[in-house]
């Protein structure tokens, strides 16, 4: 079970949402249909080290995604 990323063209908010099947993606911020799949990023982690697709993106450590390690961006 897949977890997609999107992109809704209503609101302009980026999500996440796991898929069933055939099911149909919807933004949970404004319940808009009209969704665009994004292309994720992936990473792994080898030695104790991770490694990700997307490199960083936070400017206060090496983090992915400022969720991950909390900073507020």
């Amino acid at each position: 079970m897949p977890i997609f990323e999107y992109h809704c063209t209503k609101c302009d908010k980026n999500f996440e949402v796991l898929l069933f099947g055939e099911e149909e993606a919807t933004c949970p911020t404004c319940n808009g249909s009209k969704v665009r799949r994004l292309l994720s990023c992936f990473s792994h982690k080898s030695d104790g080290e991770f490694s990700s697709s997307k490199g960083s993106v936070c400017s206060s450590c090496s983090a992915t995604s400022c969720s991950t390690c909390g900073h507020s961006g």
